[in-house]
């Protein structure tokens, strides 16, 4: 299949290693040295962008993706606040949007796991949930946007808490007893450690997820750009995976 790139950082780098070693190609890659590249003329034959950049630009690649009618399979994070709002113009464009917080097959059974979990634990107040996360000191957000994923999933279904607060270094009690810290460390090079810990005066129960290789986040969203070909609306890992 012929993939184009958005965005030319590690991930697309490695995107476009795997991709080429499953056969696949990538005729078309745009950063921000070349983005006014990013226009019909130069994604025609193109069935699907993946697009990895910014917080700041991938609502306006995915826009310019959908505008021009190409798929768009997109993996950046920190742009939560804009979702909504690009998802209903998907739709209403009737275009074709992937969107996932993390692509890795682990993690979205870790997912699958953290929903379960968390109907279980509602059952249980004594248990109070916390979340950390450590990533590479590159990282440009804060919590990662699969922390805050795994944070909504509880939120969703836990009756003790009502939000997630960003935990401030080592200062516990900035978040309200109704409140989920979230603790995000910045360390060397780290792909990505995501842990939800449920911790009682007795004991504690612990789920977590750790990249070992930048591969995994590829390996999805290569699957995630093939299964989006030809197809109209929003889409994720759960459409994909079917768990």
């Amino acid at each position: 299949m012929n993939f184009a790139l958005i965005g030319y950082g590690k991930m697309g780098k490695t995107i476009e290693a795997l991709g080429k070693m499953q056969g696949h190609c990538f005729p078309v890659i745009i950063d921000e040295h070349n983005h006014d590249q990013l226009n019909s003329a130069t994604l025609k034959g193109i069935d699907a962008a993946i697009e990895f950049s910014t917080p700041t630009t991938a609502p306006g690649n995915i826009r310019a993706c959908i505008n021009i009618g190409v798929p768009v399979v997109t993996g950046t994070t920190g742009w939560n606040e804009d979702l909504s709002e690009i998802e209903a113009y998907c739709k209403e464009k009737e275009g074709s949007l992937f969107y996932s917080s993390n692509f890795s097959v682990g993690v979205n059974i870790l997912f699958a796991l953290n929903r379960k979990l968390a109907e279980i634990m509602d059952q249980f107040p004594e248990y109070k949930v916390s979340i950390n996360e450590v990533h590479h000191v590159h990282k440009k957000d804060a919590p990662s946007g699969t922390a805050i994923s795994l944070a909504q999933q509880i939120l969703e279904v836990n009756r003790q808490i009502s939000s997630w607060h960003l935990k401030e270094g080592n200062d516990p009690g900035k978040a309200a007893a109704t409140q989920l810290p979230i603790e995000a460390i910045r360390k060397g090079e780290i792909k990505g450690q995501h842990s939800i810990i449920y911790e009682s005066p007795l004991d504690s129960i612990t789920l977590s997820h750790d990249a070992h290789t930048r591969d995994a986040f590829a390996a999805g969203a290569l699957l995630a750009a093939a299964f989006i070909k030809n197809k109209i609306g929003v889409f994720g890992m759960q459409d994909l995976l079917k768990f």
